[in-house]
């Protein structure tokens, strides 16, 4: 048999079966999993990642998806809206019972991904969440955790400790997960036993009070 094209793998037997990203792992599996239990009624998703924690939720329900970046490829089972949530005047109010944020809100205001320079837009992007969402629905927010900074204009690092204390007028926390500097997963954690990080990820569960 005359070979007509090589294509070489040499190293291939050498690595892992498979990657477990040290963040975007853990988080889609973790949120994935909250949505599959409590099944809503109405789920959204704000700006989390299309070929990760989207697919996942696709496999067994309906998801809608806002982005402040266009999103042309369109899959059944998925709706989406392109929309700036910094606007907080523009959003409508208790239209779901269910919202996810993961990875995402540490983007918001730092132009990265094209939205206006705003010192603030994480938490104008906050507000618009907990506007969309009903009392008594659920959120789920993941983003990093660790020296508190802002890398411009990549992202934002914060506190274990900072989300819930700024959504904490709206919302009762109902969990606590992280991701370390090393990649490992700690499931209902206590945030107060969070080690000094680098760049891990803070997983919340968050439910809107009444």
């Amino acid at each position: 048999v005359q070979i007509r094209s090589l294509f070489p793998c040499i190293t291939d037997r050498y690595e892992n079966a498979g990657r477990l990203d040290r963040h975007y792992f853990h988080q889609d599996l973790w949120a994935s999993r909250k949505v599959y239990q409590r099944q809503p009624e109405h789920h959204i998703d704000v700006g989390s990642r299309i070929d990760g924690f989207i697919t996942h939720l696709l496999t067994f329900r309906e998801v809608e998806v806002l982005d402040v970046r266009q999103l042309d490829a369109l899959v059944s089972g998925m709706s989406f809206r392109q929309a700036d949530l910094m606007q907080v005047a523009d959003v409508p109010s208790d239209i779901c019972d269910s919202i996810s944020c993961l990875h995402a809100i540490e983007h918001f205001g730092l132009g990265r991904y094209g939205d206006p320079i705003d010192p603030d837009g994480h938490l104008k992007g906050l507000q618009s969440i907990t506007k969309l969402l009903k009392s008594g629905g659920t959120l789920l927010l993941s983003a990093p955790i660790g020296r508190e900074q802002v890398a411009f204009n990549a992202h934002r690092v914060f506190a274990p400790e900072t989300l819930p204390s700024i959504l904490k007028e709206h919302y009762d926390l109902v969990s606590y997960s992280y991701v370390d500097d090393a990649g490992c997963f700690y499931e209902d954690a206590d945030i107060a036993q969070t080690p000094e990080l680098s760049y891990g990820c803070g997983m919340y569960e968050l439910k809107k009070c009444a």
